[in-house]
């Protein structure tokens, strides 16, 4: 069943008729296994004699009637149900049988292959609510929701309201708050659940059965950060969470980091760690409970009236995740984390042609919204935030937000909204601010003018602004400079930086060396080095003792190798030469990241086999040095995995039989994958070895890494098998048909793959029967990045140049800058 896309023009229409508005809901997850039954009860006040329409995309209608009266069959078309000549008061009920998913979409049923054992949970997203329920499908129309539910009895049903099994199997909820649609889920199958309470809130986490061991072993942490952000969110807002209890449910197939479902967040299970893991790993996971927490408050008891303000839930979410985790975990480095690998993300997002303002004046439909899920509205946006903060300063910053949720609670608000609370608090006029960081879009540059005297002493620095042609908008930023003195000690300070050229009067007569602009993060800009901190920045890395100014200074030589301004082997070889003592593991294992990107896409010929080398060489002598059993190990060990080239085929296979392992290495699952996928990619693993694996790991987790193995492995068959599961296969998981895009281009393969470049641009588009989101996933998953060429280029441009869902020319035009940009660093 297909939906149009719904317009702003009819969300503000349809929001002007109805009021009133609340939802029964009872689902039936007994009618078998491709369908389930639901009645939607809708019940709301109109203007009398008005017409609105509902969305719902059923498999089959099996009746409608508007206040007791059946609806005709023309009622019903793409995916809308039309109610004509409405009473003051209004009730419908819709019955229908809707499709299970295997997408993460609407209502997801999975098989777990580890025990055969079925789970389902609703995923509404932003327009895939009417794929369990009819309803009005818009933020600005929030509701309470009444739900009821039949399972197998043997279940457990989790939703957002608490709920009794009223009989075996029959499930009552009670009434939740008013809530947008896009925030109304359940979850259900034979999940295991650990309980808690704390602070009067009751808490539970809960898993699926082959997940009862690591969720047992992973719970303690996840209720500690849980309590730790709790509290510190009542005190920085002033407003106790307010939804009752918090529950915790971890997925599979999730198609999301997680999603902020008020009293049941449901994350991707692959969040609860069945393997050994990194620091940077549990840090991140912190940030994504905490960024989930913050939207209780920014986007589910206050929320957006329409998707142009999306950023009010993403920005702030990701703002207050990263600054709670800095402030009440033992991963103090957040924003290290955040500004070697958000922003990074942020960066590229705002550079390519889709860029867009972090709060745009227009997003004319739901599908121009989906697109907009993106590093501008989750890291500029995050970023601009602490320019604000920096600007008006903290209290003023938290004291407007307390006003606003006050003024704005169970109810819908705009950025116009947000920026009075803060103006009012703060003093200070915000609009020209906004116009400026809010309103329009891409990055300024900033760049050290600096005039050396003869004594070696700075005799005059100014800071020179630029933007892209495209978009001339010169923006205020408060930023700190910072530089070593003459006797080695880290200096600080912050200035105000305005128009196309500030003067820094007080740095003229001082003696220093590595200045860094932007120190301390406080703005969204790519920064420049002069080229005496650039020849010196090996040793300018070496000797800083702040790991968020070792993170800026990487940014701005990656910023810089991006931009095709710095050679690519140079970033390379810096990474090789600096980061077997790189004592911060975040920072260490983004750098090897990006160095890894570098390597495959920015290195021709002769010149990645050069960098490769040397960055395996560099991961060995991190993983031989580091602490056993540490953070450091693990990341030297999966850096020289992924980098592993015939010299280290053996030593790879060593860790399979478990001979040469280094001491406190787990060769766990995980890592046993990554070793087989890589193996595989170097043409030294049969479909026997990977079917003898498969049987020692038989959970989802396994089949899918099965996948992505066969795909990547230099055979004719497997890669025409990879490419019909990306371009055709719609049977399948969303899960397994990412991981067979992941591996079928490989930069080793590049003749075995070239005759699937063209076929890639030309057949995906015509995929027919996927959603846009799905389509978007395999678009950015199986996109042919490694093909640096201009042929790519051109088969690309040629298909960007037809007809396709939106989403997916989103995802392509994306990937295709990012192309067009790897030719420009190779030039």
């Amino acid at each position: 069943m297909t939906q149009r896309s719904l317009t702003h023009a009819e969300a503000v229409s349809r929001a002007a008729t109805v009021r009133q508005l609340s939802y029964g809901l009872d689902v039936d997850l007994t009618t078998g296994e491709e369908t389930f039954r639901s009645v939607t009860t809708v019940r709301f006040d109109a203007t009398p004699g008005s017409t609105v329409f509902l969305e719902a995309r059923p498999e089959r209608l099996l009746s409608a009637t508007l206040n007791g009266v059946p609806l005709p069959e023309s009622a019903f078309a793409d995916g809308r149900l039309a109610l004509d000549s409405l009473a003051a008061s209004n009730t419908v009920e819709v019955t229908a049988d809707y499709a299970y998913t295997r997408t993460s979409e609407g209502m997801h049923r999975f098989v777990d292959p580890a025990d055969g054992l079925v789970y389902t949970y609703a995923q509404p997203s932003i327009t895939d609510a009417p794929r369990f329920m009819a309803c009005f499908d818009q933020p600005d129309l929030k509701a309470p929701v009444t739900l009821s539910v039949t399972a197998d009895p043997s279940w457990l049903v989790r939703a957002n309201a608490e709920g009794t099994q009223a009989a075996p199997g029959r499930w009552e909820f009670a009434e939740t708050k008013p809530v947008a649609t896009y925030l109304i889920t359940l979850v259900a199958g034979p999940y295991v659940q650990v309980d808690d309470v704390h602070d009067g809130i009751g808490m539970a986490i809960v898993a699926r059965a082959s997940y009862a061991e690591v969720l047992h072993r992973d719970a303690p942490e996840i209720f500690m950060l849980t309590k730790a952000f709790l509290d510190r969110y009542h005190e920085l807002f002033g407003v106790r969470y307010p939804f009752g209890k918090y529950d915790q449910a971890f997925v599979p197939e999730f198609s999301w980091g997680a999603m902020e479902f008020p009293g049941l967040v449901v994350f991707r299970d692959e969040l609860l760690f069945r393997a050994a893991v990194t620091d940077t790993e549990r840090l991140e996971r912190a940030a994504i409970i905490a960024h989930e927490m913050a939207h209780m408050w920014f986007g589910d008891l206050v929320t957006m009236r329409w998707w142009d303000d999306l950023w009010l839930n993403e920005s702030f979410a990701t703002y207050m995740g990263y600054r709670l985790v800095a402030e009440v975990t033992p991963w103090p480095q957040s924003w290290t984390r955040f500004g070697v690998g958000r922003k990074a993300w942020g960066y590229a997002a705002d550079q390519r042609p889709s860029t867009h303002p972090i709060a745009p004046t227009e997003v004319v439909d739901t599908d121009a919204a989906f697109a907009n899920f993106d590093g501008i509205s989750y890291a500029k946006g995050c970023s601009a935030l602490r320019q604000l903060v920096a600007w008006i300063g903290d209290e003023a910053f938290l004291s407007g937000l307390r006003s606003y949720f006050d003024k704005h609670a169970w109810g819908n608000a705009t950025l116009a909204d947000l920026l009075d609370a803060l103006s009012q608090a703060s003093g200070r006029d915000l609009q020209a601010w906004a116009g400026d960081w809010l309103r329009t879009p891409q990055v300024n540059t900033l760049r050290p003018e600096i005039t050396w005297a003869a004594d070696g002493s700075y005799e005059s620095v100014a800071v020179v602004q630029t933007a892209a042609p495209e978009f001339p908008v010169l923006r205020p930023h408060r930023i700190g400079l910072g530089w070593f003195d003459e006797q080695g000690q880290w200096q600080r300070t912050e200035i105000e930086v305005a128009g196309e050229r500030t003067p820094v009067p007080l740095l003229s007569g001082v003696r220093g060396k590595g200045l860094l602009l932007n120190d301390g993060d406080l703005t969204f800009a790519k920064v420049r080095l002069d080229d005496r901190t650039r020849a010196e920045l090996a040793d300018l890395l070496a000797a800083q003792p702040d790991s968020l100014t070792r993170a800026l200074l990487w940014n701005s030589a990656w910023d810089a190798t991006r931009d095709a301004e710095w050679p690519a082997l140079e970033f390379v070889e810096l990474a090789a030469r600096v980061l077997p003592g790189e004592p911060d593991v975040t920072l260490a294992e983004s750098v090897f990241a990006l160095a890894r990107l570098a390597v495959n896409t920015y290195l021709p010929g002769a010149q990645r086999e050069q960098g490769r080398a040397a960055l395996a060489a560099a991961a060995r002598t991190l993983l031989e040095t580091a602490e056993p059993g540490g953070s450091r190990q693990l990341v030297g060990a999966r850096s020289l995995t992924a980098l592993a080239g015939p010299g280290e085929r053996d030593l790879l296979r060593g860790w399979l039989g478990g001979t040469g392992v280094p001491e406190g290495l787990a060769v766990d699952s995980e890592l046993r994958w990554s070793v087989l996928n890589r193996l595989s990619v170097l043409g030294d693993v049969s479909e026997a070895e990977i079917d003898a694996e498969l049987a020692r790991d038989t959970s989802a987790r396994g089949e899918q890494e099965a996948v992505r193995a066969r795909a990547s492995r230099p055979d004719p068959q497997a890669k025409a098998w990879a490419f019909d599961l990306v371009v055709t296969e719609q049977g399948l998981s969303n899960r397994i048909c990412v991981a067979a895009g992941q591996g079928l281009w490989q930069p080793e393969h590049a003749e075995l793959t070239e005759p699937y470049v063209a076929r890639f641009f030309a057949e995906l588009p015509a995929t027919t029967g996927r959603s846009g989101d799905m389509l978007a996933h395999l678009g950015t998953a199986a996109y042919p990045g490694y093909a640096v060429s201009a042929d790519t280029l051109a088969a690309a441009e040629r298909a960007l140049a037809g007809q396709m869902h939106p989403l997916l020319r989103r995802a392509l035009a994306d990937g295709t800058d990012d192309l067009a940009r790897a030719l420009r660093v190779r030039g």
